[in-house]
């Protein structure tokens, strides 16, 4: 498989190029760029299977580029890398269909894993053409996953050996199982096997979907398709654990040749089940029917969670946060693609004030898992415990606990830190605190050798840095966002810490 780096770094292209060399034969180096423009020619020219992209790169960015490939109609799969993880670049990403995101420094074995994703993906979407043998789940199988394409030959064979005509009407039932596929698939199958041979007027045969973690079953013989579908839904309502502890979803194929278009039509829908529920069938096209609401992201409950953390009450945030899953199974409906957004900005929300007030382990934090995680998402239950998953590692350091002193300046410093660009006060934070302020100011003093307006200021001055270095934002901009109304006041104390103006500091760093 061809892969084509475009990075501006010329050591992480190099670093890239060298991994893809280690990782054998199944890929092939197709060339570098150091920009989204050189990088877009490269890929028109040499009409690569994966992408590899930065996102900030000079002249134009990774995303931008991927969007005029999208617009060009250039169907390479895309893998994004990025040293910035916040919210906004995988919001974007998942808008243009890129299901791989990986964080500076890349791992070996993040990019290992990513690449034989890819590699799975393109494999089933283009496949190779075996011989015309094997029983009907493996012909089914071979046929849902391109190995092999729908040829006369082929429907013949179908015709012969299994009395499935070229353009008979068909149903597929997508059972998805999730995390629990590799446990409970043998038992699901039988039980949807006993559930659909108790009427005589079906066949049909399942086929398993491991990279899907679904079960596929295909009835050929099905009489009226609308009393199947009703069939099935009343089933699920009745006993919707016996038959999937995941999701359900139902779609017509006329003949042989549609069987994989439209399973995997099907599929991409699955996760209609975050906003109707398991209990419901999803059925295509009608699901593209539904009427859904404007998704407003709970930020009161973000907020909350954020000033709990601060002052230390890690289980009373925990709780916070469990409602926050709970506010999207409150009977409004929203898309699926809004409830991830807002699951990833929640849960980035979350790990960005852990890691500042240090209630988190960081360094083994794999972002990338909850990431592919929550985007994969089909089903309510795999969001839910990826946010358990990741509240259960919110711990208060040993040295907090057991130091009541530290654990005040600390709350202190980590108040600073989310709400210095509304001019919080130092009696605001020691009433929050339940102490005095003069109290907390002679402690904070000691602990951190400097005052609090001595480092509200330097706070604010090095968050101001950030922006004036990796933003286009003008000087007027800056000072608001790092909590100055006024823009000359804000130069003057930029100047006085820094020995330069704003202007002259972002000069000095490109």
């Amino acid at each position: 498989m061809r892969v084509v780096v475009v990075e501006d770094e010329i050591r992480i292209r190099e670093g890239i190029q060298g991994l893809l060399e280690m990782m054998g034969t199944d890929y092939e180096f197709a060339g570098s760029a150091e920009n989204g423009i050189c990088g877009l020619q490269l890929i028109q020219n040499e009409k690569p299977d994966i992408v590899i992209t930065d996102i900030r790169m000079p002249d134009m960015d990774g995303l931008e580029m991927l969007q005029q490939m999208q617009e060009q109609g250039i169907s390479a799969k895309a893998i994004v890398i990025s040293a910035y993880s916040e919210f906004e670049y995988a919001r974007q990403a998942m808008r243009l269909g890129v299901t791989e995101y990986l964080l500076k420094p890349i791992s070996v074995d993040e990019f290992s894993r990513a690449m034989d994703h890819m590699k799975m993906q393109i494999e089933k979407e283009k496949g190779t053409e075996p011989k015309l043998l094997g029983t009907l789940e493996q012909m089914l199988g071979a046929v849902l996953y391109g190995q092999l394409q729908a040829d006369e030959r082929l429907e013949e064979y179908f015709s012969t050996q299994y009395a499935i005509q070229a353009h008979q009407s068909m149903a597929e039932v997508c059972v998805y199982l999730g995390n629990s596929y590799e446990d409970r698939a043998g038992k699901v199958q039988k039980e949807w096997e006993n559930f659909l041979g108790a009427y005589k007027d079906l066949q049909s045969c399942v086929v398993r979907a491991d990279y899907e973690q679904s079960l596929v079953i295909v009835i050929y013989r099905m009489g009226d398709s609308r009393e199947l579908a009703r069939r099935i839904q009343c089933r699920l309502l009745q006993e919707p654990g016996n038959l999937a502890d995941g999701s359900v979803g139902f779609v017509e194929a006329e003949g042989i040749g549609s069987l994989k278009e439209m399973f995997d039509t099907l599929y991409r829908y699955m996760d209609w089940n975050l906003t109707l529920g398991r209990d419901v069938m999803i059925i295509y096209p009608q699901v593209c029917k539904v009427q859904t609401e404007v998704c407003v992201y709970p930020v009161e409950l973000e907020n909350r969670l954020k000033t709990e953390l601060c002052l230390g009450e890690v289980e009373q945030a925990k709780k916070t946060a469990r409602k926050f899953y709970h506010y999207f199974s409150e009977g409004k409906l929203y898309t699926p693609k809004d409830i991830k957004e807002c699951y990833i900005r929640f849960l980035w929300a979350v790990i960005n004030i852990t890691k500042e007030i240090d209630l988190l382990d960081y360094v083994n934090l794999n972002q990338q898992e909850i990431l592919d995680k929550v985007m994969g998402a089909k089903i309510s239950q795999e969001l839910e415990e990826t946010a358990e998953h990741l509240l259960e590692q919110i711990c208060p350091p040993k040295e907090q606990q057991d130091n009541t002193d530290h654990l005040t300046v600390r709350r202190m410093k980590s108040m600073i830190h989310e709400f210095y660009q509304s001019g919080i006060t130092l009696d605001e934070i020691a009433q929050r605190l339940n102490v005095t302020p003069e109290y907390l100011s002679m402690q904070f003093h000691r602990e951190v050798g400097e005052t609090y307006s001595s480092y509200l200021r330097n706070y604010r001055i090095n968050k101001a840095k950030e922006l004036l270095v990796g933003t286009q934002m003008k000087q007027y901009e800056v000072a608001r966002q790092v909590g100055y109304a006024d823009s000359k006041y804000f130069g003057k104390v930029f100047r006085e810490c820094t020995g330069y103006s704003p202007a002259e500091y972002r000069k000095a760093q490109k």
